[in-house]
């Protein structure tokens, strides 16, 4: 898939382009785990935080999906750890009700706040 991503960049896709369920495509490369696409998206000028889509964010994407390298690679590129929106509201409500431990304890490690509310799901227990 990178190559193909390579191609479209290259033919000037808008990378920060919004729409359909995942909102765009740092968010939808997150959700898959593809830790190559995201390095690529970002290396090229993808926005770490763009809102839009069922997970808000790339963070709570790879959190629901429970991709804890490409969770690392965001953080290291200034993931707002705690932004609100989406589906399940943040990253740690979307680790927590994918049933991700070990995505919940790294969030946790990084400083995410366990007693932020939620529109639909409430907390993250």
């Amino acid at each position: 898939y990178d190559k193909i991503v390579e191609l479209l960049l290259s033919k000037g896709a808008d990378i920060n382009a919004q729409g359909g369920g995942y909102g765009g495509a740092l968010q939808a490369a997150s959700y898959r785990g593809h830790d190559k696409i995201v390095k690529l998206l970002l290396r090229k000028g993808a926005d770490v935080n763009v809102q839009g889509g069922w997970y808000s964010n790339a963070l709570q994407a790879a959190s629901y999906g429970g991709h804890d390298k490409v969770i690392e690679l965001l953080l290291s590129k200034g993931a707002d750890i705690n932004a609100q929106g989406g589906d399940y509201g943040n990253a740690l409500r979307a680790a927590s009700y994918g049933g991700h431990n070990k995505i919940v304890k790294l969030l946790l490690s990084k400083g995410a706040n366990i007693n932020t509310q939620g529109r639909d799901y409430g907390n993250a227990l």
